[in-house]
Formats: C-alpha cells, structure tokens, sequence
C-alpha cells in the first residue's frame, strides 16, 4: 500500500552507484534535477489516513485520492525515490516499506524491454489514496550495484494518485503481494531475490533519511544498503525490536509501541503500528493525539489538516519500543519555517509533523519524520525491526 506515493518532484538520474563493504559502504551521490511539484499538505495529511485506513481494510472513498551494497536516494520532502535500473532504463521509484511490487509507468509508458519476458498475467494494487493496474514481466533489474535477472515488474496501464513520480519500489513483506498479481501466490521482492541468488548473506534493508535543511525539495541525502547496515550513518546503539506476527499489521513492518509521550505527560501506553518509508508523516491513536493537542496547546488546522499551534511548543515528543525511548525535539517534529512558502503555512503559527491515526484496528504509522532522525533497519532474515540515532 501505499497513500505516500504523494505526488512530488520527479529526479531524473543520470549515473548507477557501486556496490561497497557494508562496514565501509560509500555514498555515491547521483546526479538529479531539481524540479518541484508541491501538492497540499491537506493532500499529505490525507494519504496517511488512507494508508491506515487499507492496513485496517477499509475501502477508500471514491475520488480520495556478499556484502552489502548502498545507493544513494533523494529526499524530495514528502517522498524518497530511487533510481532502479530496469531493463536499462533508470526509473524514480518511490522507497515503500509499506508495499511489497515493483512497478513503473505511472507517467510514461514501461513496457518490457528487450531484456523483458512477458509471463501473460495481469497486476493490479490498491494503495489507499492510490492505485495502479497493468500486466506483469520479468527483467533485468539493478540498484546499489547489485542485479537480479528475473524481477516481477508490473507494467502500469493505469495509475491514480502519483503524479510526478514513475512508481514504486516495494520492500515490505513478501506476503503484501498476495492477490496482487493473477495466477500467481506471492511475488518475490528485490531483496528476497538478492538473498535467494546468494547476491546478499543476510535479507537485511538499512534505512537513512535525512531532513531537508532549507526551502531546497529535491536533495540526494538518503541511502539505502542492502544486505546490512551502514555503520558511518548512525550513531550509539542499534536496538531491535520483534516484528509483529499476529494481527493485522503483521503483514507489514509491524511493531509494537510500549508509550507515546510529550514532556512528562503519558499519551498512550500501548499500540501497534508499522513502520513505513512510503508515509510523510508519523500517525498516533486518536486518543494519544488529543492527549498531544491538549498538552501542547494546539489543535488542528482546518486548513492544512496539520497540528497547528500558536506558542511554539518546548517539550519532547517520544515513542517508547520495548525499554527504548526515542525522542523527537520542537525542531524534529515541527515543520521547518524555511518550507512554509512551498506548502501556504502560515507564518508566526508552528506546524507539527504528529497527526491523528484513527481511534480503531492499526491506528499508529512511524513514518518518514520519525525516520529522518533514526536509522532503521528492516531485518526479514530475523523478523526484527531497529533503529539507532542518526548520524
């Protein structure tokens, strides 16, 4: 799934990173255009809900929209996509835990290539806000220096809610792609295909994210490594928690919260969410987010669907995993003043990343503005999930 697609700036890349030792693996940094196509933030706000909404199976409105090896990606403020080789061609693909195919043509036509094999069946995936449908083939597929010769590559047709961007690059759980395509159980990902050929000795998937440090969108300062972790872009401990395997998140990233907290006052002491790059913001139970609002003397901007508050707040916001406390500052989870012209913000009001996740079923997603200030890690191999403070 997917609502995170959000429509945004496409990167056109022009050059293929190298593989690298995981403990030293380099960043090469790809080219990219700089073109920005900014949609709402009521937009934003909304994907989210949708996004928790499919986890939770509830149809979205009609019309509501060896060693490891690193590459780099682009932070393009709601989205992070990379440049996957298909067939020879370099795709912008959306990075998504939250979703398990990969897929391209959203804006220009991604039949197979000479490399391609047509396997006759057809793929369709809903994504909350999103959808997209067309027909399956395998080809050559290449990221980070690694390839996989035989990828499933659906071949969209049709495709809602993700302008500006060619698709996505799914790298959830396996069991995402049941139902997905005709005739078929479950779709290998790129990483299970890479660990299946031996290419990596470990189904690991390491995550870094960066904020955006001023008005600029469209920056190279994300990586991806896989097969590991990248030891240069996290700092302190790296601590695992279970993924879960009961209940509806399990299918995903899934994974228990022990607290939500801002300052000293409890939000909630208990949920379960997912752990999803493809969503913006990060979505706390209903209850957890009042709690937050009342605390922090905001409320909800009609305008922007944004927590909005007049006095800056000053406490932390912390999400607890196991034993773990990790906290947010005022300046990690308050939108930058620098990105407030892009969006309409108003200015002498603070906006907050922390929105409303529902008050039923899967009602909590860590998404991209917790992420940019941890290191994730995505481990299949021993169905755990980590972070560690960014480096």
């Amino acid at each position: 799934m997917f609502y995170s697609c959000v429509p945004l700036a496409i990167a056109a890349a022009a050059a293929v990173v190298s593989a690298s030792p995981v403990e030293r693996a380099a960043t090469v940094v790809i080219p990219v255009s700089h073109v920005t196509n900014v949609t709402s933030w009521k937009n934003i706000v909304n994907r989210g809900q949708a996004r928790i909404n499919k986890v939770n199976g509830i149809q979205a409105q009609p019309g509501f929209q060896n060693d490891a090896s690193s590459g780099t990606i682009t932070n393009e403020l709601v989205s992070y996509v990379a440049p996957i080789v298909i067939g020879g061609k370099t795709w912008q693909l959306i990075v998504d835990t939250g979703s398990s195919n990969t897929w391209c043509g959203a804006q220009t036509s991604c039949e197979k290539t000479s490399t391609g094999k047509s396997t006759g069946h057809s793929v369709q995936v809903s994504y909350g806000s999103g959808s997209f449908s067309g027909t399956e083939y395998t080809d050559t597929v290449s990221f980070g220096g690694l390839t996989v010769t035989t990828q499933s590559i659906g071949a969209a047709s049709s495709a809602t809610g993700f302008d500006s961007v060619d698709g996505i690059f799914g790298v959830g759980p396996v069991d995402l792609t049941s139902g997905t395509v005709a005739s078929t159980s479950t779709v290998p990902t790129f990483l299970d295909n890479l660990y299946a050929q031996k290419s990596i000795t470990t189904e690991v998937l390491g995550v870094y994210f960066a904020p955006e440090s001023g008005a600029d969108q469209n920056d190279a300062n994300g990586e991806l490594t896989l097969g590991g972790v990248d030891t240069t872009k996290y700092t302190g401990t790296l601590t695992y928690f279970p993924k879960l395997t009961s209940g509806t998140a399990s299918e995903y990233w899934g994974i228990t919260v022990a607290a939500f907290t801002y300052g000293t006052t409890s939000l909630a002491t208990a949920a379960q969410g997912i752990v999803d790059t493809g969503t913006t913001l990060i979505y706390i139970p209903t209850a957890a987010y009042t709690k937050f609002l009342s605390a922090s003397g905001g409320k909800t901007d009609s305008s922007s669907g944004l927590a909005v508050f007049t006095t800056k707040p000053t406490s932390n916001f912390s999400i607890k995993f196991g034993t773990t406390t990790y906290a947010l500052t005022p300046a990690q989870y308050l939108v930058p003043t620098a990105e407030y012209s892009a969006f309409g913000l108003t200015t002498g009001k603070y906006y907050a990343w922390i929105n409303d996740g529902g008050s039923s079923g899967v009602n909590t997603i860590i998404g991209q503005k917790f992420l940019e200030n941890y290191y994730s890690v995505f481990d299949t191999t021993n169905s755990r999930i980590g972070f560690a403070t960014r480096a």
